[in-house]
This record gives structure tokens, sequence and C-alpha cells, in this order.
């Protein structure tokens, strides 16, 4: 995993929590796209993910606006309605507007 760089806050972040359930065809080829997709997203800062059966996928936003925008592009529309019928028991998403960051690097 990689700590993203964002710049100083504030800034947002979305916080998806999920429980994968057993049919994952096509999840991982899918998951490479978006994340393709959201690089190239205006606003985007990046995304911290772990996990396995239990996802944690933490993305960084520049402004309400670019999360909404991103939130309709079509391709993601068609990966948030995959998930919910195929890809994930459950999931919980939070969105936060980052007060104050600080951190350490050796």
């Amino acid at each position: 995993m990689k700590i993203v760089k964002t710049p100083p806050a504030p800034y947002y972040a979305v916080i998806f929590t999920a429980l994968l359930g057993d049919n994952l065809d096509g999840y991982e080829e899918t998951a490479t796209r978006i994340m393709e997709l959201a690089k190239g997203h205006d606003g985007f800062y990046g995304m911290e993910e772990i996990g396995d059966k239990w996802e944690i996928n933490i993305s960084y936003w520049r402004d309400v606006e670019s999360m909404m925008e991103w939130r309709k592009h079509s391709e993601h529309v068609v990966a948030q309605e995959t998930g919910k019928k195929q890809w994930y028991e459950c999931y919980k998403m939070r969105i936060a507007k980052v007060e104050r960051d600080y951190d350490f690097y050796k």
C-alpha cells in the first residue's frame, strides 16, 4: 500500500468499507479499470486500499463537486450497480471533510 500525497487541508475523503461476496467474476478487471478512470478525473488525489474479504478504500478529493461528478461517471455507475447485484454482501460509504492532516516519513 502507498500513502497518498494530499495537498494541505481542507480536502475530502470517501471511505468505502465492503464485505465481498462469493461471485467476484469481473471484479478485479473492473476495479483496475475504475482506478485508471479515477486517476484521470479532475479533483481526484488518490486512493489507499486494504483488504481481502473485507475491503476498506479511502479516496481523496479536492471538493464535493469533483466527488459528485465522479459518482455519475457512466462506467463508475455500471460498476456500482454490478457491485450491488453481484460482488458485495454489504457496504458502507462515508464522506468526510479533512480539516487537518500531518505525516511522518523516515
